[in-house]
């Protein structure tokens, strides 16, 4: 399944809508509707999606978990 279909997915669970990603990603609708279109998705945006959903991303080996959150993007 690819990224783009699992975000929708996610949005779908938590009545989002491509606006509220945008806000987010603090960028325009037509830049999320960019990103959908390329299926193009930084790690920042992954982990921003993530948190303005309510989710955490993370890496999982069994039961191992490296969590990710905003506090791992670096400020401009």
């Amino acid at each position: 399944m690819s990224v783009k279909k699992k975000i929708k997915i996610a949005m779908l669970q938590k009545d989002k809508k491509n606006a509220d990603i945008a806000e987010c990603l603090q960028i325009t609708d037509k830049g999320v509707r960019g990103k959908f279109t390329r299926n193009s998705f930084f790690a920042d945006d992954l982990i921003k999606i993530a948190d303005c959903l309510g989710y955490q991303l993370a890496l999982i080996d069994g039961d191992e978990k490296i969590i990710f959150d905003m506090s791992d993007i670096e400020s401009n």
